[in-house]
Formats: C-alpha cells, structure tokens, sequence
C-alpha cells in the first residue's frame, strides 16, 4: 500500500527533475567565449557589453576583456558589442553542438587610439563600467588619475559625484560619501578590507596610497548581497594593475619635481610601472613609487570663546603656529596571474604603501584663561594686562615623526564550468602607525602677574586676530625669560590593525529564452583585531630656558619670535636625558588610559538570485552577517593629593589602573533589491534599496574609562562604551542614465537614508555612575536618535568629437550634488536639537574644461565644497563649522613621441586656505586657519 502511494509521487518527482535539467542544460550545447579589444590590440576593453540577439542574453567583458555564455544550443547568432565611445560591432558566429566556439571581438580602427589613450578614453572606460554596473556607482579609470593633478588616492576621488574631501595641512586625507561621516564607508584594495592605520577610527586616510599604482577606483553607492554591508555611505573598491589587463608588454617610467610657494624648495618624485606576459598563461605586472613633498603652513587657532563681565567677545587662548612638514611615500605593487585552463584564472596580488610624517612645529600660545573679564578696549579691539590676572605666555616646538604603513596580500581565483561559477579568496592585510622618539612638545612658559604686561588684541580680521605689546615688551621678547615647563616625549605610539579573511561563492546559471536567471550563495570570514600600545612619559629640568635653544621662525601671518630651534631642544635631551626628572605620575596615566585590544570576528553568508536579459537585470536576496567582540583595556585613575580614596585622604597623587574585559556579539540580517532597466539602447534606469550597518569605532567600543579626582573629590571622566549598538541604515536610490551616442553621459540621481542608532559624544554633566565608576562630569559616546540623508547627484560629461575642427578637441565634465543630512541630539542640557550631520556637505560641485589634440592634452579642473559641521559640541554656539572651499587646479601634457610625454601641472591656483569657525553670540568666531599657498609640478613621462 506505501509503496503504491509512493511511486506517483516518485513519478512526479524524476519527471520535475528532468524539466529542470533539461531547462538548465540544452541538449546540444555549447559554449561561447571571447576577447574585447581595441583596434590597435593594446587594451582590454573592461566592461564592453555583448549579447547574444537571438536569445536576448548579455555578458560583460571582464578586466581582461574575456566574456563568456554557456549552455547556448548550437546554431548560429548574431552578435552585438557595445561599449561607450566606439561604434556598436556586429559579428556573427556558429555554435557547435558541443565545444566551445570563440570570438575575438575589435572595436574602433586602428588609425585612432581614443580608447586606448588620453582624457577620452578615461572617460570612455569609466563610463562603460559605470553603465554595465549592478548598482549605482562612480568610476575613475588609470589613467584619470594620472591627468588630474592628484597626489594621493583621496584627491583623485573628489572628482566624483557626491564626494567630499576632508584635508589635511592642504592634502585630501579623508573621503566623504554623500555628505556622510568617513567612518562610515568601507575600502578595499584588490577585494581585501584596508584596516584603518589611526588607533581611535575605522576610516582609512587614503593619502597613505599613491595615485601611480591604482589600475582603477570604483565608488559602490549601492550594495548587492554578495558585498560586505559594513557601510552606509559608499564602499571603495581601489584595483592595482593585473598582468592581462594590457594587450602588450609595457614598461612605464615617470620622473617629477614638486614646488611649493611657501616652502621655497624642490621636492622629488619618481615612479615605475611595468607588465609582461611571460607566457599564453602567466603574466606579472607591477610597480613602485617614490613621493618626497616638502611644504609649510601658516596657522592660527583660538578656543574657547568666552563673554566676559563688561560683555566683551574674546577668546582665553589664541596659538600661532609654524609648520614645517616633509611628507614621504613609498608604494609598491606586485601582481601574478595565471591560467591554468580555459575554464580557470588564478591571481596573487599584494601591495605595500609607507607614509612617513616628519613635522616641526613651532607654536606662542597667550592664555587669558584667568581674566574674568578684559582690561580695555571695546568691539574687536581689546587689552589684556598682567596688573588684572595672570598672563600665560607660552612657546613650545614639536618635533613628531610618524610612520604609517598598509600592506595586503591576496590569492584567489575564478572557475567557470558548464552552468557553473566559483570564485574564492583568501586575504591578510594589516595597517599601523608608529611613533617612538618624538618631543611633542617641548614647552617653554612665563607667567606674567604684576610684571607689567599688556597685550592688545585686534579681532577685526576674522580670520588672523593680531596682537600687539603694549607694555612689557623687553619680558615678552627675551627668551631667558621662559623656563622650561616640560618635555612630553612619547616613548611609543603603536597601533595595529590586522585581518584575516576567507571567502567562497557559486553561482548556477540557468540560460532561458529571453535571457538567463543565476541562483548564486557564498559564506565569509573576517578576523580582525586592532590595538594600540602607548609609552607616554613627561620630564622636567628646571635649569633650562628658551634662551639656549632659540631658532628662527617662518611664520609669516605673526611674529612668534623668540621661538625654539627645529631639534635643538630634541637633541639636547636625547643626549642629556640623565638631567631630566621623569614625572611618574603623569608619565603612568597617559601610559595606560589608551590602550587597548580589540577582537573582532565577523562571518556572513547570503543568497540571491539574479535576472538578466538585454533589458532588464534584478538582483535580489538577503545577507547575514554575525558579529562577535572581545575587548580589553583599562580604567586608569589619576587622583591628587588631598583627595578620599578608599576611605582615607590621600598624601600623595596616584595613578590607579585597573584592566577591564568585556564581549558581546550580534547578529544582522540584511536584504537588498537592485534593478536595473535598460528600455531602450543606451537610456538607464536604476532603482535599490538595501540595509546595511556600519560597527562602531574600536575604540569608541574599547573599555577604556579615564578619570581624574581633584582634591575637592570631584570626578571628572571620559568613557568609551562596549554597549554601543552598530548604525543601521536603510538606503534607498533611484537613478536615470542617458549614454550619447558619442563619447558622453548625463545622469540623475535620488537618495534617501534612514540612520539608527547615530553615534554621538554626550557630555553628562549630572552625574551618575557608568559601568560602576561614579563620576560628577563625563564624555560618553551613546547611541543617538535617528538620522536622515535626503540628496540629489547629477552629471554629465560629452567629448565633442562631432563638432568641427579645431573644436572637436574639447571634453566638459560636471557634476553636482545636494546633501539634506539631518540628525538628533542632546545638548549639554539634555534637550533634544536638530543638527546638520558631521562631514556633510550640502552643496558640492565639480567641473572640467579639457582639450585633446594632436600631441596636446590641457585640463582646468575646479572642485566647490560647502561648509560643514566638523565637531559636535555640547550647544549650537559651539559647534565647529568648516567655511566652504573652491579650489582650482590645472594640467598639461605634449606628447613629444608616441614614447615621450611631457606634463605640468598647478595645484590650488587660487591659494584657498583652511577656515573653520563657531557661530558664537551670532558672529562667526576663529577656532582655525590656515594658508598652504600653492605647489607647481612638472616631469617627463617614458613607455616602452
């Protein structure tokens, strides 16, 4: 009787899986595959679109231009290649009944290399990608970042849509998405995570990374369940150069000197690149590069802001500074690729990048901490005298070396066979930086009471306050005058982010009618652990005075004179430290409140399925990603003398450092939906939406709780959090793309974000206690009310080769990009306000005017940024705001010979400075400002 009911079932059954396999494999199939290449044979076209007419199924040519459809019953087809700035090739091709069939596929002619060489072919490949792309993104391609006058990785991304650069000492340092926190995007290299080199962040400082090597940039603004969903404003994918990515061996030299206006002084660059193909299936590919740039900065800081008794704006302290920096990078790059069979590439890739920071820093801080109110003087113009308290002058120097590193290595593969894809991977990179032997500072100080004098201050350039003596003027100059404070000498700054990672995915493709739909599913595992390892220690040698080490200053916005000497205070102690005592106290609780270990596991899987058709491509499904944490840090106490601990009132300061362990763990699930319509040739439609979550900082995560007890036993703390909850975010984007027939585009873009859980600095000043620490005032980063990122991106970029001679030489490029970011908060009174996100940017802009003729390449490129919040702070009048930025930059380049080129280049033409600022009793009041002047490049290309 089981066994009668049984067999329909079993019947049913064997005739589903024979529907199956039959649909997912053809009888008499074969398999199609082939190359993209310009006419000239020199580059794989990326991203060329090919499809096959007859069965409406599409493939993308991959870096080495290889495509490939499997499964496509025998017969003949027509086949239509597209790609941005080429004329679509038509080619026909026979399938046989079993085997593989292969086209080799040219676009273009051979008497024109725009694809291969110049602004119009970085523009025709970075618009190729970005139209074949699953989601919404921006590219920049090779050579782009070769024309703009970029030196870094960060300042190349600027000319993207929607990207926000935060400087540092006038270089691109951080990128921001969207008007987003850095913190929360996501980089790569060669599809392993970058760890972040600075102890306290997740944000990568992409000025770390030479330009010279980087095959391409790729700016993901949406995710797609196969990518890691650690990010919120976009993930940035950097690729170096793979050996088959050229059609032809190449080497390529470059050689370059770099001046800046303040500097007054050549610095050197030089870089090599190379690839070969040492065999049909073995190819090595990379390079080095060498960066010296040598520039000073003028600067000016005030803080905080204060109303006195009379009701007069002043500032209690205001700090010149002289820079002095050298800044040195070292990247390599190295590549091995393999094909041990059609069906199979292998690559190892690994890359290394060494960013040295020598700065010298000369600083006159004035300290009216101690006034209650002013001596005289009204409005902008006011006077401070030693006769109505205390006058603190100092004059420090810095001299601080610090030494950032990057390296990852990664192998992996890809297998194609039948229905069947897998790729895998397994990766190590790890980040640090390093200090161990810098004087930061060496502080030299005179405090002025009753000595006769009197500093004016002039607060009517809002950007550079003056200040002049009015009386005392033989103390205040004569350097015998200001003994030595101390010496702050750090010992060792470490920190160390490593991770591990492994990844597999497989895909099984299902060829139908009218296109084809891909089941694919993958698992991951990343193990990281960040720490940081600090030796503070403090000296003192009452015998010394400024006198002895007196250099000369080049601060041009201030007289900062007297000042010390660059190393002279350095060397003096290195080589005299017995005469120095050592501050225990001091030197133990800076020594212990920062460090800290911090594991981090994560392991993700996910499944999607895929549709795709010449017109339509939907990608769905769910990722799960699983959190687990250990962490380990201290609480480190510092209570002075006079003050209860343990029931007894202390004779003595001390430090008490206590370790603390804590883990945790999560888990997040994460669905995405992205689709892409292509209705008729050429016009694009996007729509996506996605949660993702971004982890919080390491260290904001770390146990590391800080507290200082005066002899009045109050306790005044700074706490990092363990019970932080990630951010998450749903994002939504809508899209609409239009790809001239000629080498051009114009795009539209929406987006929303909905953000919980925005991580803020809150200032408890009531008091309570946190984790068991009592406290009566602290800092502690809480999770915070929800946030909202409403925008809009537009672009457009057209090479007007159809205009008439001499005018079909001339390439625009602009874009645009409004940012809505909005979140809430508490102020230091506990009352909920509304606040423009940090980072965010409303409006920013970019454009590019271009000519190409000939052997002449020129390019005018400007960048606008708005103003920004910077730091949150405890009330609205004291927020740190970023004035808004336009910088203008310009390139050149003659083609001497086909192996020869010459290029120039101008950076910051129009000397923009740094502003920022804090709207204070309604006028915009200094916080800090700085001048870089401008830096002219000029060098010589060689290719082989």
């Amino acid at each position: 009787m089981i066994g009668s009911l049984l067999a329909p079932r079993s019947a049913r059954l064997l005739s589903v899986l024979a529907l199956t396999t039959a649909l997912a494999s053809p009888a008499f199939a074969g398999t199609l595959v082939g190359t993209v290449v310009d006419a000239t044979n020199t580059r794989a076209l990326q991203s060329a679109q090919v499809r096959i007419v007859e069965l409406d199924r599409t493939a993308e040519a991959g870096r080495d231009g290889s495509f490939r459809f499997a499964d496509v019953p025998a017969g003949d087809y027509t086949l239509e290649t597209r790609y941005v700035g080429a004329a679509t090739v038509t080619t026909r091709i026979s399938v046989p009944e079993t085997g593989i069939a292969r086209a080799d596929i040219v676009l273009g002619t051979e008497q024109a290399d725009i694809l291969v060489i110049g602004q119009r072919a970085n523009q025709a490949s970075a618009l190729s990608r970005q139209r074949e792309g699953d989601g919404v993104s921006s590219v920049l391609t090779r050579d782009a970042i070769g024309q703009f006058p970029d030196q870094n990785v960060a300042e190349s991304l600027r000319r993207l849509p929607g990207i926000n650069i935060l400087n540092d000492q006038g270089e691109g340092r951080f990128v921001s998405v969207r008007g987003l926190d850095p913190n929360l995007n996501s980089s790569s290299i060669n599809g392993t995570r970058i760890p972040s080199p600075e102890s306290d962040i997740r944000a990568v400082a992409l000025d770390v990374i030479s330009s010279d090597l980087i095959e391409s940039i790729e700016v993901r603004k949406t995710l797609t369940p196969d990518m890691d969903a650690d990010t919120i404003g976009a993930s940035i994918d950097i690729q170096t150069v793979a050996s088959f990515d050229a059609r032809s061996d190449f080497l390529s030299l470059r050689a370059e000197a770099s001046w800046n206006e303040l500097a007054d002084t050549i610095t050197p660059k030089a870089s090599l690149d190379f690839s070969t193909a040492l065999s049909d299936s073995f190819g090595i590919s990379g390079g080095i590069s060498y960066y010296r740039r040598a520039f000073e900065t003028d600067n000016v800081e005030a803080d905080p802001w204060v109303t006195g008794d009379l009701g007069n704006d002043y500032s209690e302290e205001i700090q010149y500074r002289d820079y002095d920096v050298e800044r040195e990078r070292i990247s390599a790059s190295l590549s091995l690729d393999f094909r041990p069979s059609d069906s199979t590439t292998l690559f190892v890739r690994g890359i290394f990048s060494q960013f040295d920071d020598q700065e010298f820093r000369r600083r006159l801080r004035l300290d009216f901490g101690d006034f209650d109110q002013v001596s005289g003087g009204a409005g902008d113009l006011l006077a401070f005298s030693d006769a109505d308290g205390e006058l603190t002058v100092r004059r420090d120097i810095k001299n601080r070396f610090e030494r950032q590193r990057i390296a990852s290595i990664s192998l992996g593969g890809e297998t194609e066979t039948g229905p069947w894809t897998f790729d895998y991977q397994g990766s190590w990179s790890r980040s640090s930086e390093r200090e161990n032997g810098s004087v930061d500072p060496a502080d030299f100080r005179r405090d002025f009471e009753g000595d006769g004098l009197v500093l004016q201050i002039d607060n009517s350039d809002t950007f550079i306050p003056a200040y002049n003596v009015l009386g005392g003027a033989s103390l205040f100059f004569d350097p015998a005058e200001y003994e030595l404070n101390d010496i702050e000498f750090t010992a060792l700054s470490d920190a160390v982010d490593e991770e591990w990672m492994a990844r597999f995915n497989a895909g099984y493709t299902i060829p139908t009618g009218s296109g084809e739909f891909t089941v694919q599913g993958g698992v991951q595992g990343r193990w990281r652990e960040k720490s940081f390892d600090g030796t503070i220690e403090f000296y003192e040698n009452d015998a010394l005075t400024l006198a002895s080490f007196v250099g000369a200053p080049s601060l041009r916005i201030a007289n900062i004179a007297p000042a010390a000497a660059d190393r002279r205070i350095s060397d003096f102690f290195f080589a005299n430290r017995g005469d120095f005592e050592l501050q225990e106290i001091d030197s133990r609780f800076d020594s212990n409140v920062g460090d800290y270990t911090n594991q981090e596991d994560i392991y993700a899987g996910y499944l999607l399925g895929r549709w795709d058709s010449d017109t339509l491509r939907v990608i769905g499904g769910v990722r799960v990603e699983h959190t687990e944490n250990q962490i380990n840090a201290n609480t480190t106490e510092l209570i002075e003398e006079g003050a209860t601990f343990n029931g007894m009132v202390l004779d003595d300061d001390i430090v008490v450092v206590t370790p603390n362990s804590f883990s945790r763990s999560y888990t997040d699930w994460l669905p995405s939906l992205n689709i892409r319509w292509e209705p008729v040739d050429n016009l694009v439609f996007r729509a996506a939406g996605y949660r993702s979550l971004v982890r919080p900082n390491l260290a904001d995560l770390a146990p590391i709780f800080a507290v200082e007890q005066n002899d009045d036993n109050e306790r005044e703390g700074e706490f990092g959090n363990p019970d932080l909850l990630p951010y998450e975010a749903w994002n939504f984007d809508v899209s609409a793309e239009y790809y001239f027939s000629s080498n051009g585009a114009i795009s539209a873009n929406v987006f929303y974000k909905d953000i919980d859980n925005f991580i803020v600095d809150f200032f408890d000043s009531d008091g309570g206690t946190f984790n068991g620490i009592a406290f009566d005032e602290a800092v502690i980063p809480i999770n915070g009310e929800s946030a909202e990122v409403f925008g809009i991106e537009f672009s457009f970029a057209q090479a007007f080769t159809f205009l008439p001679d001499p005018f079909d030489g001339l390439l625009f490029n602009f874009n645009y990009t409004y940012t809505d970011a909005e979140g809430t908060v508490l102020d230091e009174d506990n009352v909920p306000r509304v606040i423009p996100l940090p980072a965010s940017a409303e409006n920013t802009f970019n454009v590019v005017l271009g000519y190409e003729k000939g052997p002449f390449s020129i390019r005018l490129a400007g960048t606008y940024r708005d103003l920004y919040l910077d730091e949150l702070g405890g009330s609205a009048e004291a927020d740190r705001y970023v004035q808004d930025h336009f910088q203008l930059d310009a390139s050149a380049r003659f083609n001497a010979t086909e192996q020869l080129q010459f290029f120039w280049e101008w950076i910051n033409i129009t000397d923009e400075p740094y502003f920022a600022y804090q709207n204070f009793n309604g006028s915009r009041r200094l916080l800090q400002y700085e001048e870089y002047s401008w830096t002219m490049k000029f060098g010589a290309r060689m290719r082989f």
